[in-house]
C-alpha cells in the first residue's frame, strides 16, 4: 500500500476515453484509476484512496482539501459520477405496512419511490443514521432518523 503525502506529487488527468489516469513521482501511468472515499456515509469529505484497475491501492489522500484545485475538482467529479446515494428527508406514505411495499419519499434530489422488498433491507449505521435498500438495489441514506418529521418517524418506526 503506498500512502503519498499530499504535498508529494502525483497526476490525474482524463485520457480521451476519459478515464482518469493516474501518474506517480516515478512516471508510471494507469489508466482508468478510481477514487473511493474510504467512509463514504460517516465521512463524505476525509480520506479517498486511488485505486487501480486491478484493485490495487496507489495513493491514500488523508485529506483531500489539502491537494490542488484541479486534482481536487477530478476526484470530486468521478465521485460525484459513481455516488447516487439519495438522503431522504420525508417518508410522505407507505403502500402497506407489510412488506413488499412502496414509499413515496421526499429526498434531497426530489420526490421519488422506493420498493422495500423486506425489512432487512433497512441498516443501521452509526446512530441515528439509516441505509436503506430498495428493490433495484438504489440505496437511501437517512442520515439522523431523530430529525424526521413526527409523520416519517411514524412511519418508519413501523418498519424498525
Amino acid at each position: 500500500m503506498s500512502h503519498l503525502p499530499s504535498d508529494i506529487p502525483f497526476n490525474l488527468h482524463r485520457d480521451a476515453l476519459g478515464q482518469l489516469v493516474f501518474t506517480d513521482r516515478d512516471g508510471n501511468q494507469h489508466a482508468g484509476v478510481v477514487p473511493v472515499r474510504a467512509f463514504p456515509i460517516t465521512a463524505p469529505g476525509a480520506s479517498v484512496s486511488i485505486v487501480s484497475v486491478d484493485g490495487g491501492e496507489l495513493a491514500w489522500i488523508e485529506d483531500p482539501q489539502t491537494l490542488d484545485d484541479s486534482l481536487r475538482a477530478l476526484i470530486d467529479e468521478e465521485l460525484a459520477s459513481r455516488e447516487f446515494i439519495p438522503e431522504i428527508r420525508r417518508v410522505k406514505s407507505v403502500s402497506s405496512f407489510a412488506t413488499p411495499s412502496t414509499w413515496t419519499l421526499e429526498t434531497d434530489r426530489g420526490e421519488t419511490c422506493l420498493v422495500l422488498r423486506s425489512e432487512d433491507d433497512i441498516r443501521r449505521l452509526t446512530p441515528p443514521a439509516l441505509l436503506i435498500a430498495d428493490a433495484h438495489g438504489i440505496h437511501f441514506l437517512i442520515r439522523d432518523r431523530t430529525a424526521l418529521d413526527a409523520h416519517s418517524r411514524k412511519l418508519l418506526d413501523r418498519f424498525l
